[in-house]
């Protein structure tokens, strides 16, 4: 299919303005136009009951949280949400959209983690920090208005690689059964020559040469990218692992890790459903004021969340 036209008509106007690669920017730079960008793609700012931040005890100190609680009856049920940025940029700002749609639309609280990021916090820094809230929301989770019995992991891009980490994590975990863990276009391996990479290598958003960049920010030793903590394709078994969502976009170099971690569940008989999107780059859920088509992403996402959180679910 070919590529959405206000995607295509959004990146010729990068283009034309001379935007950098990620890669030619310093790691400020490349946080400051992250953040500027962001208001620019998702500008709605949903009503949301209540939204705080709290510290939650991390292993380095606090991880900062912000809770969003939509106007429903209590106890509702949790998602825990890590965002996107190649484990370098991004922050609770940049995603406040995407969490403020989930939370109002599915309903449910979403506990959003500012985990710690590369190159200052390497790897594993962003996965302890994830796990720490992870636990914490496990025990606390009526301090937050949630219910331990129905909680739910997801993220997109790198955050999506920590949500199938953090998946990995609690499986046989005491405490920290999960009714589905939610991937959006996620990392889950470092190989850069699969057919993906070289046919969306350059011209549609995130590159190639950008996520070379942001794993020798995240993991700079190449040996240890075969850990399944920073590559959970390479899992040795994934079995018992949490029903999963996968979402992945056509004009993506992550395209086909995304396919073959879906495979890998399915093959472990963990119950996955893997919807690809054609005519749409990586990071399209958090571009509604671009293209409607993000849309289908985040609707499909509610529902999925739904579907997880109902009694018996």
């Amino acid at each position: 299919m070919s590529l959405d036209q206000q995607l295509r008509r959004y990146l010729d106007g990068l283009a034309a303005q001379g935007a950098k690669p990620v890669y030619e920017l310093t790691v400020a730079e490349a946080r400051r136009v992250a953040e500027e960008r962001a208001p620019l793609q998702f500008s709605l700012a949903e009503p949301v009951a209540t939204v705080r931040e709290i510290d939650v005890p991390g292993p380095n100190g606090p991880v900062r949280t912000r809770v969003y609680t939509p106007a429903s009856p209590v106890p509702l049920p949790i998602l825990v949400f890590f965002h996107g940025g190649g484990w370098v940029t991004g922050s609770l700002d940049t995603h406040d959209g995407v969490c403020r749609s989930l939370a109002t639309r599915t309903p449910c609280v979403v506990a959003s983690a500012d985990y710690r990021m590369a190159p200052e916090h390497r790897f594993p820094a962003a996965v302890e920090d994830a796990w720490a809230l992870m636990q914490w929301v496990s025990a606390h989770a009526r301090e937050i208005g949630g219910d331990a019995g129905r909680l739910a992991v997801g993220g997109d891009s790198a955050g999506g690689n920590l949500a199938a980490v953090m998946a990995l994590r609690a499986r046989g975990a005491a405490g920290s059964a999960l009714r589905l863990q939610l991937l959006l276009y996620p990392v889950t391996d470092h190989d850069f020559d699969r057919p993906s990479y070289v046919r969306n290598a350059t011209g549609y958003g995130l590159t190639r040469e950008a996520m070379r960049w942001y794993w020798d920010q995240y993991v700079p030793d190449v040996a240890q990218r075969n850990n399944p903590e920073a590559s959970p394709l390479r899992a040795a078994d994934l079995s018992g692992v949490a029903p999963a969502v996968v979402l992945t976009c056509e004009y993506d170099p992550l395209l086909d890790e995304g396919v073959a971690y879906a495979e890998r569940l399915a093959e472990a008989d963990v119950p996955t459903v893997h919807q690809r999107y054609d005519g749409v780059i990586h990071g399209v859920a958090r571009m509604p004021d671009i293209t409607l088509r993000a849309w289908e992403l985040l609707d499909d996402s509610i529902r999925a969340l739904r579907d997880a959180f109902r009694d018996g679910g």
